[in-house]
């Protein structure tokens, strides 16, 4: 089965824009046995309750980053840790689990504290993605410590690879918007087989990675590195991590910039039929830019996608297109603007009959190197959302969902309303919750910073955030623009609203819009 459209990691589109930049993750230990029960989000050690003091007093040793399975080393002013957690967040004197930690420390003298980012997913490793973004932060920089981590579950982090780079491979031939019995039978048990390389390559790991699970990470993070508050930059699914963090923690919120928000109000299908439209509304803006209509140009590449779908294209490299990774070539381009001539390209050799360059887009989504190798974000992204995602929707329910996906997207429904059900199908651990917890009353402040053109966290979210944390708690800044996420993208108004408000804690009026 394809990397479907979920909170999609950050460095996916930056691999469309900066050579030798890698959102992958790593293969680390596994922690091994049986799975166990998930969790509560809700039964989990309590926030006010206090932790084992082998935990809280643990001392960091930093050192010199080493290169990891998918990423180059980082500069020598970046630095190294490790964290130890507890596997099981209801039983917090018991067995522990390693984070990887990395940080570069303040360069001037009027020190904040630590700054946390998380990029997105599930399934970003801050290691490797925080040495390329923080070139976007040169101010935040300066006064905080710059600190990111692979969360539980993710490359460095006790990492999971669910299947190996041939079976990856294999798997992108299947349809994806099954036509007959048998494609619909290949298509869950391909389905089931992901879920049980997961599991036993997880193992005990496997009902420990919500989300909830890492809010309490993070928490552990903040005392360990000696900060009162925490101070957070959270983006794409950063987001949900963010508001989940403010509802258990609200005391102890001190800056958090929430960019490219997830809707806190949806549930697992609810999701899926946001992003439909979000990126039918991206893929919209980007025909209307090329002179196309919209309902024309879509029709066009609806024609391309039955064509591909009947027989995949050939390409320079022998592989096939397939129906799955022509969607996901479509896809990438339209988390930056600044890749919308790539896709004008592909499109017109695809109709020509060369499907070379939707497959270059499609592999770099997937994070596939020259040498056929995958890295383990796809699988780390699955084992966390399917662990926080009480949905399970049928087959037969999903196809009655069918119908509404395809009118909120003729291009991209399709495939997000199979989705639905394939994505967590006859998965070994139960999901948490049908939705997140995101109330955060008596919290500081958070800064909301949401783009009308998001296709992967469509704008409507980021006010559903806002309400949902409550009244004097969300703050919106939006920013009229497109592609994914709206800090350093080139809007000096959104820029200097979040640096004022990192930098000086200066809180924007409610609602600024920045064009």
């Amino acid at each position: 089965m394809a990397r479907f459209v979920r909170w999609t990691a950050l460095t996916a589109a930056a691999a469309l824009l900066a050579a030798g930049c890698s959102g992958g993750s790593s293969d680390g230990d596994k922690a091994g046995g049986e799975t166990g029960s998930p969790s509560s989000p809700t039964a989990s050690t309590d926030a006010a309750t206090p932790l084992p003091s082998s935990l809280t007093s643990q001392k960091l040793d930093w050192g010199r980053c080493k290169a990891t399975g998918d990423s180059s080393a980082p500069g020598d002013e970046w630095q190294c840790a490790t964290l130890k957690a507890p596997l099981d967040w209801t039983k917090p004197a018991g067995r522990t689990i390693d984070l990887a930690l990395i940080r570069a420390k303040a360069s001037g003298d009027d020190r904040i504290g630590s700054l946390l980012f998380n990029f997105g997913g599930p399934g970003s490793s801050g290691l490797s993605t925080l040495p390329w973004y923080a070139s976007n932060t040169s101010e935040l920089g300066e006064r905080y410590d710059l600190v990111s981590w692979d969360p539980r579950g993710v490359g460095a982090s006790e990492g999971v690879r669910c299947r190996s780079d041939k079976e990856i491979e294999a798997s992108e031939s299947l349809d994806i918007t099954p036509d007959t019995p048998t494609e619909e039978t290949a298509y869950f048990r391909d389905a089931a087989t992901f879920g049980k390389g997961c599991q036993k390559s997880a193992g005990t790991l496997m009902a420990h990675v919500s989300t909830t699970d890492t809010a309490r990470d993070m928490d552990l993070m903040r005392q360990v590195l000696g900060d009162p508050k925490m101070h957070y930059f959270g983006i794409s699914y950063g987001t949900e991590l963010g508001g989940i963090y403010a509802h258990l923690f609200p005391k102890n919120v001190g800056r958090l910039v929430l960019d490219a928000v997830s809707d806190p109000s949806a549930d697992a299908a609810g999701h899926a039929e946001n992003q439909a439209r979000g990126f039918q509304r991206a893929l919209n803006n980007y025909l209307k830019s090329t002179g196309q209509g919209a309902e024309e140009g879509s029709r066009k590449i609806v024609d391309l996608l039955k064509r591909i779908d009947a027989g995949p294209l050939p390409t320079s490299s022998g592989r096939k297109l397939t129906e799955a990774l022509a969607l996901t070539g479509l896809i990438m381009p339209l988390y930056s603007e600044a890749s919308w001539p790539t896709l004008t390209s592909a499109l017109a050799a695809a109709e020509e009959g060369d499907g070379t360059q939707l497959l270059a887009l499609a592999d770099q989504y997937n994070d596939r190197d020259a040498s056929g190798h995958y890295a383990t974000g796809n699988h780390s992204q699955r084992v966390i959302s399917c662990l926080d995602d009480k949905q399970r929707p049928t087959a037969e329910e999903a196809k009655k969902l069918l119908p509404r996906f395809e009118k909120a997207s003729p291009v991209f429904g399709p495939m997000l309303g199979w989705d639905t059900a394939g994505w967590c199908h006859d998965w070994p651990v139960a999901g948490q919750y049908d939705t997140p917890e995101a109330s955060a009353p008596g919290a500081a402040p958070i800064l909301l910073v949401g783009n009308t053109g998001d296709p992967a966290t469509p704008y409507e979210g980021t006010r559903r955030m806002a309400d949902e944390l409550g009244k004097g708690v969300g703050v919106m800044l939006t920013w009229k623009g497109e592609g994914h996420t709206a800090y350093a993208k080139g809007s000096d108004c959104v820029d200097s609203t979040v640096n004022a408000y990192l930098l000086r804690g200066t809180v924007p009026e409610d609602g600024k819009v920045c064009s």
